[in-house]
């Protein structure tokens, strides 16, 4: 399973920007598709989880009602749509494919990281 990431980019703080998840490659481990972020001097967290099998979604409260994590499932892509977006939501963004939730070592599979500047 391999994950490519792209749309990372600079905007300004209310802006919007959608990031893409192509995933390449099946794996039983690799149902759920998870988006970290890692902000500047800040450990990674999970930001937006989605385990369509099961029925699970997850959503930090930073987050709620601003991004959206969509599936196209014909083509195998995710994506995270990022609304009104604040300075603190500066920081690189991985998508991953694991077994589902927050604990980084549910994923096996990572994207490389494209990063996403709010900024005036």
């Amino acid at each position: 399973v391999q994950l490519v990431e792209s749309g990372g980019g600079q905007v300004q703080p209310g802006g919007s920007l959608r990031l893409s998840c192509v995933i390449s490659g099946h794996a039983r481990d690799a149902k759920a598709i998870t988006w970290f972020r890692q902000a500047p001097g800040k450990e990674r967290e999970g930001i937006y989880s989605r385990h369509d099998d099961v029925g699970t979604t997850h959503i930090r409260d930073s987050v709620k009602g601003r991004f959206t994590l969509s599936r196209d499932i014909v083509n195998n892509i995710a994506y995270l749509l990022m609304n009104n977006l604040r300075s603190d939501d500066t920081g690189v963004y991985f998508c991953a494919a694991g077994l589902g939730g927050w604990p980084e070592n549910n994923y096996n599979y990572w994207g490389q990281g494209p990063q996403v500047i709010v900024s005036s």
